[in-house]
Parts: C-alpha cells; structure tokens; sequence
C-alpha cells in the first residue's frame, strides 16, 4: 500500500500529504544511487501533522523515489537525472518487473482515491481537498545563502486546472492564512508562485469537476534544516496552528456552493 487512507465521511474536507512517505521496497532500494539523507531532503517530511487535522486523510508511505503520485502514470517512477532535478537516482536500469509493480500500485492508489471521493461527493454533494506539500529553499548547500524569498513564499497556493467558481473560496482561505498571528507578523503566503500543483491537484479536478475544489498548498521548509533534518518545533507548531484555522472556514463555506 502506497498511502494509509482515513475517512470516517464527517467532514466535506480530506487532507492529503502524499510526498510525506519515506519508505522504499527492498528491491527499489538495492538500486537507488542516492542516499537516505538525499531521499528524505527531497521528500515532505512532517507533513502527515498538518493531514492528521482531519478526520479524512490520506498519507503517503512511499518514498516518491519509488512511486511518484504527483505525477501522470507515464512519469511516476525516476528513471533518468532530469525526472528528479538532475539527481542520478539509479546505479543500473530499471527492470520491467519493477516499472509494472510501481504502476500496478500507482493506479491501486488512485482507483482508491477516486472510490473514496466519490463517497464524499455522494454524502456532501461538494468536498475540499487539501494537497499538502513542502519545499526547500536551501538548495545550494548548508551553508549558503538561502534562495531569494521574493521568489520563495512561506505558504504557497497552487490552484492548478481549478474550475473559476471556487475562486472566491480560494480568497478567503488565502486571506486566513495572511492574517494570522505568526509569532506577531504576517506570513508570506501568495498563489500560484513556486508551483502552481501537481498531477493529484489536476486529476482531482478532471474526475470531480462539479464536486471538488483542491488546493495544492506548499509550506516552505523555513521551520527545519533542511540539511541535518531538524526541526524547530515552536515554527512548525504554530504553522499547523494556522493551517488548522481555515479548517472551519472551508467547512462553513463549501456546502454554500450548489
């Protein structure tokens, strides 16, 4: 099983976090050419804390080294340096035997997915999905300077292939999240500026287009070193903090839409 799904069907919200799994299959990881430290700086660690807010969940248990679920069928599984930002994932080719499991278990997840939603879609008529990410921002070395962060937001929404009409609903979380109280400032949260989302964000929309609003929201990895992989507890406490508070809003607001 790629991801652990929770749904107890009491909420119009699910919270996804399908880049947080670290695990890698014996066979995959016989044949991996970068380390664990690699692997889990270019994984979303931790962001199982912010999908737990919910009563639905899903949260992914395998490395994105294994199985991608962010990205279509034909591209879930790194097979060269430009599939995963120039990183030489593979000492020797990728076997058919392995290609075929990885997808055999990419479309379980999604056939899981879609079974699921569609249980949201029959109970609440509409549903929100948060597609919880994170993202470095510390990429040329530990001791470097850190990447411009007027090109880096704290917090930012992606609204890939959203149908318009929930674009009031994206405001109002966006404005949420701009005027809490972080440590007493404001965070850096904007749409749209370092990813706009992914293929789960896209095919949500595609398969539930009059059900469904999904925002694919990514949290810069401001609250840890993304390097040693330590964590500053109070940041990210208060992070979740904010990310909980739209909770009720959402909540309030979906079922208005018709």
């Amino acid at each position: 099983m790629l991801a652990d799904f929770n749904f107890s069907y009491d909420s119009p919200i699910v919270c996804t976090a399908i880049h947080n799994g670290h695990e890698v299959s014996e066979e995959v990881l016989n044949n991996l050419a970068i380390s664990e430290e690699i692997r889990l700086r270019e994984e979303d660690p931790f962001t199982d804390r912010f999908a737990l807010l919910s009563s639905n969940s899903i949260i992914g248990r395998t490395s994105r080294f294994e199985v991608d679920l962010n990205r279509t069928f034909d591209n879930c599984i790194y097979l060269e340096p430009n599939d995963a930002w120039g990183l030489q994932v593979r000492k020797n080719k990728v076997t058919e035997q392995i290609i075929s499991q990885s997808q055999e278990n990419y479309n379980e997840f999604y056939n899981l997915v879609k079974d699921h939603f569609t249980q949201m879609e029959k109970k609440f008529g509409r549903f929100f999905v948060f597609d919880i990410h994170s993202y470095n921002h510390h990429k040329k070395g530990e001791h470097a300077k850190f990447d411009d962060p007027s090109l880096n937001p704290e917090i930012n929404i992606g609204t890939n292939n959203m149908p318009k009409r929930w674009f009031p609903l994206v405001d109002k979380v966006h404005y949420k999240l701009k005027s809490f109280n972080y440590f007493g400032r404001s965070l850096d949260v904007r749409k749209n500026i370092k990813f706009p989302g992914g293929n789960f964000s896209r095919w949500i929309h595609n398969n539930f287009p009059e059900s469904a609003c999904c925002i694919a929201i990514e949290f810069k990895k401001f609250w840890m070193n993304e390097w040693t992989g330590i964590i500053d507890e109070d940041k990210l406490n208060k992070l979740i903090e904010a990310f909980k508070s739209t909770l009720p809003l959402i909540e309030s607001e979906i079922v208005k839409y018709k």
